[in-house]
C-alpha cells in the first residue's frame, strides 16, 4: 500500500479492528483493581500496603517490559508478538480468576501487565504500517479510546461487578473476551514482517529495569509516603540507570542494535507532541485519582456511585476520539490542541476554585465533561503528529518510547499531585484548622498545579502544525 493511497483494505481494517479492540480488553485492566482493593484485604486479609502492591506491581511490569517492546516488534514478526501478548494476558487473567491466595494473585497481575506492555506499541506501530499517513487521523483517534477512555472507566466498570458479583468476575468476564480476541487475531497477523536477526542488547535490558521500573516505583512511594530517604534513594538510582541507558543506547543505535533507538527525538514533531503528551498524562491521571478522592473522602460518595458519575466524561472522549481524529486529517494538529489545552487549564483551575463542601453534583459533572472534551481535543493529535514523521525503521521504536513516556507521566502526574494534597491537609492538621477545609485546600492546590500543566501544553501546542508532517516520512522497511 503506497503512502498516497488513502484506502485501507479490509483486511488491513479487519487486522487494526482486532488489536484495538484486544488492546481496550488489556488496557482497561491497568486501573479495574482499584475499587476493588478493599474487598480483596478483607479476602486474603493482608494489610493495606501490601494490598497497593496489586496496582503497583501492573504499573511496575509496564515500565520495565514497554521499553523492550521496540525490540521485539523488530526482531519476530507481528503475529508472535500478538500471540505473546494476548497469550499472557489471558493467561495471567484465568490465573487471576483462580487465584486461592494473594501470592498467586500478585504473580498472575505480572503476567498480565506484560501482556499488556506489549500491546499498545503493537497496535500503534500496526496503524503506521499499515495506514497512510492521510488516514491517520480517523484511526489513532480510534487508538486514544485505548490510551484515555479504558483507564477512565476502569474503576466504574469494576464498581458495577462489585455491587452484585464476586470480585473474581472482574476477571471472568474480561478472560472469554481475550481468548476470542487471541483466536480471531492471530490467524490475520500471519502474513507480516519477516522477523529480523537483531541482536538482543542484555545490558541495555538489566539497565533498563532499575531506570523505568525504579522511576515508576519511585514515584508511586513518593505518591503514597511522602520524601523518605528510601524513596529519595530509588529514584537517585534510577535516574543514574537512566543516564547509563540513554548513553548505551545512543552507542549502540549507530549499529541499530539499540534495546530503545533514541533517534525518534531527532524528529522536532515527535520530541514537542511527546512532551505534550506527558503533561497531559500528568493531567488526566492526576485528576483520575484526586477527583474520585474528594468525591468519596469530602462529599461522602461510595466508589460505585463516584465511578457512574465519572462515567460520562469517558463514554464523551470515546465518542469524539474518532471525530477529533478525521478532523485532525483536514487541519492538522494546532487548531484541535491549542483550544484543547486552553479549555482544560481554564477547567482545571476552575475545580481548583470551585469545589467545595456542597458543590452542586451537576456542576462538578458539567466540569468533568468540559475536562473530557478538551481531552479527546488533545489526545489524537498529539500522539498522532508525534508518530506520523518517523520512517518506518522507526515505528516500533516510537511507539515504545511514546508508550514508556506515558506510564511515567501517570506515575509522575499521581505522584506530584497527591504530594501537593497531602502537604496541604499535613499543613492545615499542624495549624489546627478543620479537617474537611484542610482536604479542600489540598484539593484546590492540586487542580492548581495540574492547570500549570495543561499552561504548559498551550504554549508547546502553539509550536506544533501540519506542516511537520512531511509525507515522505514512511520511508523504507529496516
Amino acid at each position: 500500500m503506497t503512502e498516497t493511497s488513502t484506502k485501507l483494505n479490509p483486511k488491513d481494517l479487519a487486522t487494526i479492528t482486532v488489536l484495538i479492540v484486544s488492546a481496550f480488553v488489556v488496557i482497561l485492566n491497568e486501573t479495574i483493581m482499584n475499587v476493588a482493593l478493599p474487598v480483596l484485604m478483607r479476602e486474603f486479609k493482608v494489610s493495606e500496603e501490601a494490598i497497593q502492591w496489586l496496582s503497583t506491581i501492573f504499573m511496575l511490569t509496564m515500565a520495565v517490559v514497554i521499553p523492550a517492546t521496540g525490540f521485539l516488534l523488530q526482531r519476530f514478526s507481528t503475529r508472535r508478538v500478538f500471540m505473546l501478548a494476548m497469550g499472557l494476558f489471558s493467561l495471567g487473567t484465568l490465573l487471576a480468576a483462580a487465584s486461592p491466595g494473594f501470592s498467586l494473585l500478585l504473580g498472575a497481575r505480572v503476567i498480565q501487565a506484560s501482556g499488556t506492555a506489549i500491546m499498545l506499541p503493537l497496535l500503534m506501530t500496526t496503524v503506521l504500517d499499515l495506514v497512510p499517513i492521510a488516514r491517520r487521523g480517523v484511526i489513532m483517534g480510534n487508538v486514544s479510546i485505548v490510551i484515555s477512555v479504558a483507564p477512565a472507566i476502569g474503576p466504574t466498570i469494576s464498581g458495577l461487578i462489585l455491587q452484585s458479583l464476586n470480585w473474581r468476575f472482574m476477571f471472568l468476564i474480561v478472560a472469554p473476551i481475550a481468548l476470542t480476541a487471541l483466536l480471531i487475531g492471530a490467524p490475520r497477523l500471519n502474513r507480516f514482517a519477516e522477523a529480523s536477526t537483531l541482536p538482543l542488547s542484555i545490558p541495555s535490558v538489566l539497565l533498563s529495569i532499575p531506570a523505568f521500573g525504579g522511576l515508576v516505583f519511585g514515584l508511586s512511594r513518593l505518591s503514597a509516603n511522602g520524601p523518605e530517604a528510601v524513596t529519595l534513594a530509588i529514584l537517585l538510582i534510577a535516574a543514574v540507570a537512566l543516564v547509563l541507558f540513554t548513553m548505551l543506547q545512543l552507542r549502540l543505535q549507530k549499529k541499530d542494535h539499540a534495546l530503545l533507538d533514541l533517534r525518534t527525538f531527532t524528529y522536532r514533531p515527535f520530541t514537542l507532541a511527546l512532551s505534550l503528551m506527558v503533561l497531559a498524562m500528568v493531567a488526566l491521571f492526576g485528576v483520575i485519582i484526586l477527583l474520585p478522592m474528594y468525591l468519596q473522602n469530602v462529599r461522602g460518595f461510595d466508589t460505585l456511585t463516584t465511578g457512574l458519575m465519572l462515567l460520562p466524561g469517558g463514554l464523551l472522549m470515546g465518542l469524539l476520539a474518532p471525530i477529533v481524529g478525521r478532523i485532525f486529517d483536514k487541519v492538522g494538529p494546532r487548531p484541535l490542541l491549542v483550544p484543547g489545552a486552553v479549555v482544560l487549564a481554564v477547567v482545571l483551575f476552575g475545580f481548583s476554585r470551585i469545589l467545595g463542601a456542597e458543590t452542586a453534583i451537576p456542576v462538578i459533572v458539567g466540569l468533568h465533561l468540559t475536562m473530557s472534551f478538551a481531552l479527546a481535543l488533545i489526545f489524537t493529535p498529539a500522539f498522532t503528529t508525534a508518530l506520523n514523521p518517523l520512517p518506518n525503521s522507526l515505528h516500533s521504536h516510537g511507539a515504545a518510547v511514546l508508550s514508556t513516556l506515558q506510564q511515567l507521566g501517570a506515575a509522575a502526574g499521581t505522584a506530584l499531585l497527591v504530594g501537593v494534597l497531602a502537604s496541604r491537609i499535613g499543613a492545615g492538621a499542624a495549624s489546627g484548622i478543620d479537617p474537611i477545609q484542610a482536604q479542600l485546600n489540598g484539593f484546590s492546590a492540586g487542580f492548581t498545579v495540574a492547570s500549570f500543566c495543561a499552561v504548559g501544553m498551550v504554549v508547546i501546542a502553539f509550536f506544533m502544525s501540519k506542516a511537520e508532517l512531511p509525507a515522505e516520512a514512511g520511508s523504507s522497511n529496516h
